[in-house]
This record gives structure tokens, sequence and C-alpha cells, in this order.
């Protein structure tokens, strides 16, 4: 069931800039505000929007990839940032920085490699519990 015409219209020059935005989030979140957490809400947010739009089966498409192997592949990368530390004889999870910096992001380094997981974690459970909710209302 689609919603109005209007509302499908937006949605499209809506999603690319939701998403621009909440890659910022994401990149900024380690040296300000934001990060993974807040950058992940925001690009769900979208996912959400286009639902309303379009449907439940439209926004899954649109995005491509099962929730749940967002939510696995980010709790892994989490995982392997806080173990990266260990590997250097540091404590777990302390941040360990490589020398050059990135043109846009800056310094790469475990933190934003943290930051990255979470942002997938949140967007795989907060896609998934919004589809889920969807479905059962349609």
């Amino acid at each position: 069931m689609k919603s109005s015409l209007i509302l499908a219209t937006t949605v499209k020059y809506i999603i690319p800039l939701l998403l621009i935005f909440s890659f910022f989030l994401l990149l900024r979140g380690h040296n300000e505000p934001g990060g993974g957490f807040a950058g992940g809400l925001v690009a769900a947010a979208a996912y959400a929007l286009y639902a309303i739009a379009n449907g439940v089966e439209e926004a899954e498409k649109f995005l491509s990839i099962e929730p749940l192997k967002l939510f696995s592949f980010g709790l892994l990368t989490a995982l392997i940032s806080a173990l990266l530390p260990l590997l250097a004889g540091k404590p777990f999870m302390t941040g360990v920085w490589l020398d050059n910096k990135i043109p846009v992001i800056g310094k790469l380094g475990t933190p934003i490699i943290f930051d990255v997981g979470v942002y997938l974690l949140v967007l795989g459970v907060s896609t998934k519990i919004i589809f889920s909710l969807a479905q059962e209302e349609e």
C-alpha cells in the first residue's frame, strides 16, 4: 500500500540527503558529538521513511542487505576494533591510530572502526524492528 504521491516523490530527494547526513555524523563522531549511534539512527530513519512511502518490501529491496547481516557485521567490526590493541600489546579497547592522515577522514584508528561497527549495528537492529512492526501493521 502506497501512501501519497507527494510523499513518495519527496522521499526520493530526501533519502540521499539523510544518508549523507548520517555518514557525516559517523565521520565527525570520534572528535565531536555524533558518531556511530547517531548516524545509524539517522540512516534507519531514512529507511523507515522510505518504508512509509513505498512499503516494507520496497524498503527491504532498497536496503539491499538483510538487517540481521548488518547487525552481525557491525558487531564483528566493533569487536575487532576493540581487540586490535591487544595485538599491539595495549589494553582492550585502547585507541590505536595510524600515523598517516587520510583526506576528509583525518587519522584512521580503532575508534572510527568501532564507530563504523556501532553504525552498522544500530542500522541493522533499528531497520529490523521498523520493518517487523510495519509488516505486522500491513
